[in-house]
């Protein structure tokens, strides 16, 4: 059965359909529920948690849900998870066309494969594992990158404790997102979604109270607003990232500017689709 996953050339006919439920809460903007898998997870395990997420019952309907999990896993759940869940990567080369770039994988190879979206900028890799992290200039190029190859992108922002300790949260969110601003068009904003995390509360157990995650999220929108265009801000999908879960997603899935979460740690539990069904109702 591995081997067939790692193998399968169609891979979308095995998936199963998945189901929706209506949910009469219908806002200007659809809720975005990204699940980020980082590099965790063997074959069995994510078989395991397929198998949860797949039998977790309907998703209401003005919710878009999405995985992203390593490279090496796309077959695996593109061959078998329900189809109302979208399939991810972490990351793409910043290349246009295929050549010479030893271990890169392109987005029109992600697109290719069915890919549906791509995470890009998160802050782990803009910190760089011990190695030259990447800057804002790169990642908004790998951004538009992704997007002239078909793929929508949460493009994950955020500042560091010691940035939001010193009033400057905002400051740093503009700057990751002014290069962004200057290669994307109008159009290639239909498939962006800003992933708000501040760097202090991923994976730490602390998350920004409701507040603070609002009062953050409606700056960045009124920088869209200002920086790139008023229509455009009003349909941007914000997310919030940084230890959102079951137990608080409700409270933070509330406020006005905040549309959807990247989630990390708790997207490798049963404890995902709570976050799932607690958008508004």
């Amino acid at each position: 059965m591995n081997l067939l996953l790692l193998t399968k050339l169609n891979l979308k006919k095995s998936r199963p359909a998945g189901s929706s439920v209506v949910n009469s809460n219908k806002g200007e903007r659809t809720y975005l529920i990204g699940g980020n898998w980082k590099c965790n997870g063997t074959l069995a395990e994510n078989e395991a948690l397929i198998s949860t997420f797949n039998e977790a019952g309907p998703i209401p309907d003005n919710v878009e849900v999405a995985i992203c999990c390593t490279y090496v896993h796309l077959p695996q759940l593109l061959a078998t998870l329900r189809e109302d869940i979208a399939v991810g990567a972490q990351d793409c080369a910043v290349y246009e066309k295929p050549g010479a770039y030893t271990g890169e994988v392109s987005a029109a190879q992600l697109k290719d494969l069915g890919c549906v979206w791509v995470i890009i900028g998160h802050s782990e890799r803009r910190e760089g594992f011990g190695m030259a992290g990447e800057p804002a200039e790169l990642c908004a190029k790998k951004c538009k990158v992704a997007v002239d190859a078909g793929l929508k992108v949460m493009f994950a922002i955020g500042e560091k404790k010691e940035e939001r300790e010193a009033g400057t949260t905002m400051a740093v969110c503009a700057s990751q997102l002014e290069p962004l601003a200057k290669v994307l068009t109008a159009a290639d904003w239909d498939n962006i979604a800003i992933a708000y995390e501040p760097v202090w509360a991923i994976g730490t157990g602390l998350t920004a109270t409701p507040e603070m995650a609002q009062e953050t999220h409606e700056a960045i929108r009124k920088w869209v607003a200002d920086n790139v265009g008023a229509d455009i801000a009003k349909k941007l999908r914000i997310q919030y990232g940084g230890s959102m879960k079951g137990a608080n997603a409700q409270e933070l899935l509330a406020q006005p500017d905040i549309d959807g979460g990247l989630i990390g740690g708790a997207s490798l539990q049963a404890d995902f689709f709570n976050v799932v069904n607690g958008v508004p109702k």
